[in-house]
């Protein structure tokens, strides 16, 4: 599998794992489900996720981390399988997880904590957290500063002494 879509398998699978323990989780799972199904991965897609969050839960409430890292490891073997054997499911899983993203962001109460996102820019974005008891995600788009330099053009550039003429 190219290496673009097992991270876009690790991401999809750090978020989900994420999303699970959000406020925003009975509002988001639907859109999941769908997605599983629509795929046809998983015999009971609703079920299959309320367990692994169920999982996810119980481990964090006991502070096993290695149990969590496990759920997620699934998770990402799973979507790992999807995306091998869908070619459109790629595409599907980033803008799910984009419109996840602003689902969770506009459910937002004000007095939420707000961590920083990051992850792979080209694939969606990654919460990095120890523990999630509420999950907000703001993205946007930067324009380059416009005192960047023009992007470089490809060859050789400033070696002509070191080039056979």
């Amino acid at each position: 599998m190219e290496a673009e879509l097992l991270a876009l398998a690790g991401t999809g699978a750090t978020t989900l794992v994420g999303l699970m323990v959000s406020d925003s989780w009975t509002h988001i799972r639907q859109r999941l489900t769908d997605f599983f199904s629509r795929t046809g991965s998983l015999p009971e897609p609703m079920g299959e996720l309320e367990a692994s969050r169920r999982q996810v839960i119980a481990a964090r409430r006991a502070g096993d981390d290695l149990a969590v890292a496990d759920v997620e490891a699934a998770w990402r073997a799973q979507l790992c399988r999807i995306l091998g054997s869908d070619p459109v499911a790629s595409q599907e899983l980033r803008a799910l997880l984009v419109d996840l993203v602003r689902a969770t962001s506009d459910r937002a109460s004000p007095d939420t904590v707000h961590n920083v996102v990051s992850g792979g820019v080209h694939n969606a974005p990654v919460v990095q957290s120890g523990r999630i008891t509420g999950l907000t995600i703001h993205t946007s788009h930067h324009e380059p500063p416009s005192d960047m330099p023009p992007d470089t053009p490809t060859g050789e550039m400033g070696r002509d002494e070191e080039l056979p003429g």
